[in-house]
């Protein structure tokens, strides 16, 4: 456990090579004398990692290191300067990190620089303590779903508890059961994978201090944390090197933190954690440290990894392909995990997810408190991101500063993506009943199937009644799309495409996405006429507000297909991993349908009535694969002539 730095029995000799070398990392750089005007969360890191291995060891080379960062953060005299200085993030990264080596090293220091560490704490405790009391209901103080409540208060926590002060502590256990009684049960999170990394290891944190400390045990407290890996886990891109880039993600290798893999694997026997721990601290940890944009990244976690690894809990390597996370209404489905495989991430959801929107509404309505921050999370409501061959195919924006539904796979209705965006905070003071869900979700067999209704995220002058997007996975890692729309008068609808690089066109209705080696075939069935533009966009962003001046930049290549005015649209598209399309439309009476060989897709998500040559059935979808069959929403499905379901209520799954 952190406070009196003891891990789990048994040996960790990869875990302890990791902290001797993050220990001696840092021994050629000079500690600043002024505070930069970049963040300076580092340096508590910096500190606590020779001090453990001082304790590991006992070579006085660690315990100089240690000393020398410290006094580096002592003379300082505030924590973080461009923004927010001894409020904010800097202030809880150094509360922590100079803590937890003040107290590893104890009598080591000699006591003039114990002294002096001492009051230093006192006094940014002090400021930092202040400030969520005087705050609270606003900002960081009360945002019970973003990573600035939890960094701030698990280091206030563990100078707290490293100097005996109760009312901090005492604060910061409060706030802790009110995160973890808001999070979602399904562990999914909003912020998405980068700010999953970054955040989540200080609510690992804060649950070991408060169980060392206090002997309260609060891992199952709201199921958030027993369940968070399946999420991380399913926002693995194929091989594991990059993640699915939902939310606000600095780049596309920004995604590991071996030390909460081996905390969550500890904590829950989770062996797929202590899987994925030993590759992100192993043969991904050089390239996740090279090309990761988040700071300070993953080396100076290795005190985490030696002090969370757990050597009794059994490696397992991932089996299961497909998930779904209700809160998020967020569908993940893969063919496998190798690199070459195919992969999908669909979601849809209100802002900051199902539970976080109702809970921050009442915290509206019944304290009068703003808790919800959901600057990280995109207007992307029935948005995907596909992954195949070792390559992004279609792409999210990554980081941006000013959000817009335009910069994602998404819908525009003349013209115009969702109500009140293009701004940090898309979610902030809209109504509660502009909500985005999921419908008719199946994720089993290699299908995977769901309906977003995206509607009413756009303005209500548009007068959009229906907009659904229902998007098919199949189990050799094909995508159909179909997209219905409605509205009061005549609009243009727009099919938007997000690439790396711009798609080639062989024909009106075909396209071709390359990505290296990559390529996947986009066929439109429907509508008949459209105009198709490609047009490139860049978006920008600062991701941190304690370095104003560091930019990030990402080209988006948007193939677009727009409609004549009318009032209501359909849209069928079809995208094939590789440069050959075998799709092909089924004829129908009633609903949609294409064919990939073997694989069947037949759709109708509104009046859940299909009618082809061979199959008649009360669905809302009807896919096959073989002699395989599986259904959604169905109360009746016969095949050719033979009836193979009829119940009374919708059902969602095998059949046969």
């Amino acid at each position: 456990m952190l406070l009196s730095a003891t891990p789990p029995a048994g040996p960790r000799p990869a875990q302890e090579q990791r902290l001797l070398d993050e220990a001696v990392r840092n021994a050629a750089l000079t500690p600043p004398v002024f505070h930069p005007q970049a963040s300076i969360t580092w340096l508590g890191p910096a500190a606590a990692n020779p001090a453990l291995a001082y304790r590991l060891t006992g070579d006085p080379a660690h315990l100089a290191e240690s000393r020398r960062w410290l006094e580096a953060a002592v003379r300082l005299p505030h924590w973080g300067s461009a923004h927010m200085p001894d409020h904010d993030l800097d202030a809880g990264w150094l509360l922590h990190g100079i803590a937890l080596a003040h107290h590893w090293l104890g009598d080591a220091l000699p006591e003039e620089v114990r002294a002096l560490v001492r009051y230093k704490l006192l006094l940014q405790g002090r400021r930092l303590y202040e400030f969520a009391v005087a705050s609270e209901g606003r900002w960081w103080s009360s945002s019970y779903w973003q990573n600035h409540n939890w960094i701030c208060y698990a280091g206030l926590a563990t100078a707290g508890y490293v100097l005996g002060r109760e009312e901090w502590t005492e604060r910061a256990k409060d706030n802790l059961g009110r995160v973890l009684d808001a999070l979602p049960e399904d562990g999914s999170h909003a912020e998405g994978v980068v700010y999953w990394r970054y955040g989540v290891p200080w609510l690992a944190m804060h649950l070991d201090m408060l169980q060392e400390a206090e002997g309260i045990d609060w891992r199952e407290r709201g199921g958030f944390m027993a369940n968070t890996f399946r999420y991380r886990l399913h926002q693995s891109a194929p091989g594991f090197a990059r993640t699915v880039d939902h939310g606000d993600c600095h780049d596309r290798h920004s995604g590991h933190s071996a030390a909460l893999y081996y905390r969550l694997a500890s904590q829950y026997g989770i062996g797929e954690a202590q899987w994925l721990g030993d590759r992100a601290s192993g043969e991904l940890l050089a390239q996740e440290a090279a090309l990761s944009g988040v700071r300070p990244g993953i080396l100076p976690e290795a005190y985490l990894e030696h002090l969370w690894y757990d050597p009794a809990v059994p490696a397992v390597a991932p089996s299961a392909t497909q998930a779904y996370f209700p809160d998020l209404g967020l569908l993940a489905s893969r063919t496998g995990w190798d690199e070459d495989a195919t992969l999908v991430s669909f979601k849809a959801s209100p802002g900051g997810g199902h539970k976080a929107w109702e809970t921050s509404a009442k915290h509206r309505a019944e304290l009068g408190w703003e808790t919800l921050n959901t600057g990280h999370h995109h207007p992307d409501s029935g948005s995907f991101v596909l992954i195949s061959q070792g390559a992004h195919l279609a792409v999210d924006e990554g980081y941006s500063n000013r959000k817009r539904a335009a910069h994602h796979n998404l819908l525009l209705v003349d013209g115009q993506g969702y109500a009140d965006e293009d701004r940090y905070h898309v979610y902030r003071d809209i109504p509660y009943e502009r909500q985005a869900r999921q419908r008719d979700v199946l994720a089993d067999g290699g299908w995977a199937h769901a309906t977003a209704e995206i509607a009413a995220m756009y303005d209500p002058a548009l007068g959009v009644r229906r907009l659904d997007r229902t998007l098919v996975f199949t189990p050799s890692g094909r995508l159909v799309l179909l997209d219905i729309a409605e509205a009061d008068a005549a609009r243009e609808w727009s099919f938007l495409l997000q690439t790396d690089a711009p798609t080639e066109r062989s024909a009106d209705d075909l396209h071709l996405i390359r990505s290296g080696a990559a390529a996947a075939v986009v066929r439109r069935f429907a509508p008949a006429r459209a105009r198709t533009e490609s047009t490139a966009v860049e978006v920008e962003a600062n991701p941190t507000s304690s370095t104003p001046e560091l930019r990030i930049t990402r080209t988006l290549h948007t193939l677009r297909t727009t409609t004549p005015p009318a009032s209501t649209a359909v849209f069928l598209t079809v995208i094939e991993p590789g440069d050959v399309t075998v799709a092909d439309a089924v004829a129908c009476e009633e609903g949609y349908g294409i064919a990939f060989g073997t694989e069947t897709v037949l759709l109708s998500p509104g009046l859940r009535r299909i009618r082809t040559a061979e199959v008649t059935a009360d669905a809302a979808a009807v896919l096959t694969d073989g002699d395989t069959l599986s259904v959604v929403a169905a109360r009746r499905v016969e095949v050719r002539g033979h009836l193979v379901l009829d119940v009374r209520e919708p059902y969602t799954g095998k059949v046969g």
